[in-house]
């Protein structure tokens, strides 16, 4: 097993350097430290002294990549490149082109990001597994078709109608809980149900019909039938047998949310105005704060890969049938 990690954690790390150049000639061979220069201090009677300095006070005033003005390992070490994306790989996020330390808000942003996305992720899987369950429960029946047209009516609809819709009914109208905002400690509860309940019903269509189609795989095998023969009802078959065998796909469906734990909902955390990681992102790249768009591109890599890593070794856990080696 610790082989197998160790294995694992050596082939993410080629990959995390390739995601770290890709992401860095981006942004600075498609815009140049002068452009981004001029982009922060504004277009218009922007002196070139201007942009000397705003490029100096940041370290955008060094070579890109190699550095022909000094002797030894500085011709490496004192370039752009060295110093704005080597630091990632160690969680050195620097400073942002605004000047805020971006480590120090990243640990005060993941926490509300956490507090919407992991009720989101468990309440979501449970009822979408459980209304997946049901249709295949009642398959063939009119039950299921009509949880199929529902499904479908709640894939084909926009996330944003959900979140405005419900900013409007439950909170304008019913007036049950905040329009948007954010608290800490426990006011925060009810800043939450709204961007939660929202996060769970958006999903439930493209959710439940994924694991609809799983379970539905499941119960024509040889397995499933011994155990109705054997006198296990319906119900039993699908939570001791076909729940359980399903469990590797529904990891992996899984594991490709993780990185959303942590670096927020784009979209919702904006709507909400939740100061988590996603709102933090949008409001970069508004700003055009190259620095905090590369920390959090790179952050995310990381986190999906040991998601990759943590999803390969829960298999061991719920299938006895695969083996690390």
């Amino acid at each position: 097993m610790i082989q197998y990690i160790i294995r694992r954690c050596l082939y993410a790390f080629p990959l995390l350097i390739g995601v770290n150049i890709l992401t860095f000639v981006l942004f600075f061979f498609v815009n140049s430290p002068d452009d981004m220069a001029r982009m922060q201090l504004g277009q218009k009677h922007v002196t070139e002294q201007a942009v000397k300095n705003w490029k100096h006070q940041r370290g955008y005033d060094l070579p890109l990549l190699w550095n022909n003005k000094v002797q030894g390992q500085e011709k490496i070490t004192r370039t752009i490149f060295y110093q704005k994306s080597v630091g990632l790989f160690f969680f050195r996020f620097g400073v942002s082109d605004s000047g805020r330390n971006i480590g120090a808000d990243i640990q005060q942003r993941m926490w509300p990001s956490l507090a919407v996305a992991l009720p989101t992720l468990c309440v979501g899987l449970l009822v979408d597994i459980s209304f997946a369950l049901m249709m295949v429960l009642f398959r063939s029946s009119y039950l299921e078709h009509a949880g199929i047209v529902l499904c479908v009516i709640l894939m084909s609809i926009s996330s944003l109608f959900y979140i405005i819709g419900g900013q409007f009914f439950i909170a304008k109208l019913l007036r049950l809980v905040p329009i948007s905002g954010y608290d800490n400690g426990m006011a925060a509860i009810k800043f939450l149900i709204l961007p939660v309940l929202i996060g769970v019903f958006s999903g439930i269509g493209s959710g439940a019909r994924w694991y609809r189609t799983l379970f539905l795989e499941e119960v024509e095998k040889d397995y499933v039938r011994t155990a109705r023969a054997k006198g296990l009802t319906e119900t039993q078959t699908l939570f001791r047998h076909v729940l359980k065998n399903a469990m590797i796909p529904i990891l992996t469906g899984v594991v490709v949310v993780l990185p959303l734990l942590f670096m927020g909902s784009l979209i919702m955390e904006s709507f909400f105005s939740i100061p988590g990681l996603g709102s933090y992102t949008i409001d970069a790249i508004n700003s055009q704060d190259f620095a905090i768009v590369r920390a959090m591109v790179f952050l995310g890599s990381v986190l999906y890969v040991f998601g990759l890593l943590l999803t390969d070794i829960s298999y061991t856990l719920v299938d006895p049938r695969v083996r690390l080696s």
